[in-house]
């Protein structure tokens, strides 16, 4: 296991390393390795992490600094990567603008589900995020906050731990079987001490979303976080998704989310379902 694999586990906004598990896709011979890390390498950018030099990124993918020396240069003459020279690091590059902008172009369901994440934000005056699966985490693609003066330091583009969230865990829980399968091989493999404490987070999660119509996490992400989310199917050929409503504990406890928030938070995600094959 890479150093940037455990930060993965510990820190969820970690950068992601080697993600793309090489040691399974050696058996694939449909796998391009070379295309894997090169895309591990710019999934190392994010906040915080917006500027770079090779040796952070060898570091973060566990790859040799001459393999990350060629995928950088590589990736700058294709505009993916800058470099600065007065520095050596490397920022993204402006191709990657228009991949994402694309990509988020490419979600219809966050202008619809919009107004629905609005006005849960507003009653439970917490963060509401809309979430989809980046491989060992979730990453939000849209976020609405409460008029809270406290809030939850997340917005677009930011990753959190699938395992530990209420969004990563609501996602688990409404995802097709084989899906699931895969998502525990690939923890196990991460770490297989700390996989059975989150193989039993993650079964109990699916079993509380099919009795109370959520997943919770309760300072099992971070110790001063409380949040709950439900998963749901867009449809229209876009995989599941979540949506978690959450904030510091301060503001924000348990029992106000399952006895307040709940029912709305179940009633504006239930509106989604499918929504996208309508």
């Amino acid at each position: 296991m890479t150093t940037a694999d455990q930060d993965l586990l510990a820190d969820p906004d970690a950068a992601p390393g080697d993600g793309a598990r090489e040691d399974g896709a050696k058996e694939d011979r449909h796998f391009v390795t070379a295309l894997a890390r090169g895309l591990a390498v710019l999934a190392c950018f994010g906040p915080g992490r917006t500027s770079l030099a090779n040796h952070d990124l060898a570091a973060a993918c566990g790859l040799p600094r001459s393999t990350v020396s060629r995928l950088t240069y590589t990736l700058t003459k294709l505009g993916y990567l800058h470099h600065a020279a007065e520095t050596g690091r490397y920022r993204l590059g402006t191709a990657t603008i228009a991949l994402s902008a694309a990509a988020l172009g490419g979600l219809d369901v966050r202008g619809i589900a919009r107004p629905a994440l609005r006005a849960v934000a507003e009653a439970a005056n917490a963060s509401v995020g809309l979430g989809v699966r980046d491989r060992l985490s979730m990453r939000y693609v849209d976020c609405q906050r409460g008029p809270a003066a406290i809030s939850l330091n997340l917005d677009t583009g930011s990753r959190i731990s699938l395992a530990r969230s209420a969004m990563g865990r609501a996602y688990v829980a409404v995802c097709p079987e084989r899906e699931r399968e895969s998502i525990y091989e690939d923890l196990k493999a991460l770490d297989p001490v700390a996989w059975p404490a989150l193989r039993a987070g993650l079964d109990r999660a699916v079993a509380e979303h099919r009795e109370i119509g959520c997943c919770t996490s309760f300072g099992d992400w971070q110790e001063t976080v409380c949040a709950i989310a439900v998963g749901f199917h867009p449809g229209g050929g876009l995989p599941p998704m979540s949506v978690n409503c959450g904030g510091p504990t301060v503001i924000t406890d348990a029992r106000f989310l399952m006895d307040v928030v709940r029912p709305k938070l179940v009633a504006a995600v239930r509106s989604l379902d499918g929504v996208m094959g309508a």
